[in-house]
């Protein structure tokens, strides 16, 4: 059950470039998810990893020093969608087997139910959905 009344929710938070924000990005979702009532969803722990992976990507690919990137969790009812918003440039990429990185994306992309890439201004947003 979802103790708000209004969908759709989100939910953002702002993190330094910082090792501490991956887990502070872990933490904030799963307040998050219990907040909304989803405590108890199947592929919460799925969700929880992409977490970590694009929050880490974030911070060592696409945040320069000073900045900070954005986090923000939505969810309408059916889907819940992590968005990670930063300033760098480039557009990250799944790995291959040559690749000595790229891991992250790939564990994203066998998780989510959809993942991407979006344009802003600067940087951009990596994004991944789960539907429930």
């Amino acid at each position: 059950m979802i103790p708000r009344t209004e969908l759709p929710y989100q939910r953002d938070q702002f993190y330094a470039r910082d090792r501490r924000s991956v887990p502070a990005a872990r933490h904030f979702t799963r307040w998050t998810l219990h907040y909304w009532g989803l405590a108890e969803w199947p592929r919460a722990d799925d969700l929880l990893l992409c977490v970590s992976e694009l929050v880490t990507n974030a911070l060592l690919h696409g945040v320069p020093p000073g900045r900070r990137l954005l986090f923000r969790l939505k969810y309408d009812g059916e889907v819940i969608r992590i968005e990670v918003h930063d300033s760098g440039t480039g557009v990250p990429r799944v790995a291959d087997d040559a690749d000595e990185g790229g891991r992250g994306l790939l564990l994203v992309s066998a998780l989510a139910d959809k993942w991407g890439v979006g344009e802003r201004d600067p940087g951009k947003v990596v994004w991944a959905e789960f539907v429930r």
